[in-house]
């Protein structure tokens, strides 16, 4: 069955990067990719309640410029041709990014979004821009792979899963971590920052859930003492030069704490790490 995968872009370096990832990542995989770009009129206030339609200058300029980057992106993408099996459909739509990305996840039932960690507008010291964090929060019904611009593919041979064991996982939601997995054949490291307790009932419970569901995979658990959870990650994937980094989003949790504005500057390692944000699904 082929895998959907949507990559949006709004013709950077660094989407033209994360497009080259998702390609190589799925190189043996039949998918069909669906390249994303969103346009809108500049000239309009963003609280403006005038819409541009079509037909209009403003409008018609951006649909064109659009459609015309596409185009070009097409043909480099179909230049490339070393896998067969991987087809791409462009789509150019007048939105807001996080609106078109849903209204293309839901209409083309889409598995996976893989993007840049930046665009166009963010400096050159952002590592997570604001639109790839605003995706990985609230594009709640299908997981986000953000790809770094330093980050070039190489076959996965760590995924490391932070987590505090707190969370009652059901085997669906690890679903993407597992298939990931066995497509690459990569083994996942499952870490946790304890502050120096004893793990109680609950969280030993949940550990044992995970050593269920990762039965038939290579895994093994770690633990870090006297670190908090964005420290953990960082000194354990510098340390070992993990190939990515995968955790659930929970609101007010982890992606918070890791993502929150101060500590993305100082994050190191996670500038050349592709990052997987999935979602629970009673959120």
């Amino acid at each position: 069955m082929k895998k959907k995968i949507l990559l949006p872009t709004d013709f950077s370096n660094n989407a033209w990067n994360a497009i080259q990832y998702a390609i190589e990542f799925y190189k043996n995989e039949a998918c069909d990719f669906y390249v994303l770009n969103v346009f809108n009129a500049t000239g309009y206030a963003l609280e403006s309640i005038m819409v541009p339609e079509p037909g209009e200058r403003l409008y018609d300029e951006a649909k064109e410029k659009s459609e015309q980057g596409l185009g070009k992106l097409l043909e480099r993408l179909t230049f490339r041709d070393e896998y067969p099996d991987h087809k791409f459909f462009m789509i150019s739509q007048f939105n807001n990014l996080l609106d078109a990305i849903k209204d293309v996840v839901d209409k083309q039932d889409i598995e996976m979004i893989i993007m840049g960690t930046k665009g166009t507008t963010d400096g050159s010291d952002v590592i997570f821009g604001s639109n790839t964090i605003t995706v990985m929060e609230k594009s709640r019904n299908c997981p986000v792979m953000a790809i770094p611009e330093e980050a070039s593919y190489k076959d996965l041979e760590e995924l490391v899963f932070p987590t505090d064991y707190k969370m009652n996982f059901k085997r669906r939601e690890l679903q993407d971590i597992i298939d990931i997995a066995r497509m690459s054949n990569t083994s996942i490291r499952v870490l946790y920052a304890s502050d120096g307790n004893v793990l109680n009932k609950e969280q030993e419970n949940n550990k044992k859930l995970l050593e269920e569901y990762f039965d038939e995979l290579t895994y093994t658990f770690h633990t870090l003492h006297n670190l908090d959870a964005p420290s953990a990650v960082r000194c354990f994937v510098e340390s070992r030069e993990s190939d990515m980094i995968t955790f659930f989003n929970r609101k007010h949790s982890f992606f918070g704490s890791i993502f929150s504005r101060p500590m993305v500057k100082s994050l190191g390692r996670y500038a050349k790490v592709p990052t997987l944000a999935l979602h629970d699904l009673r959120n």
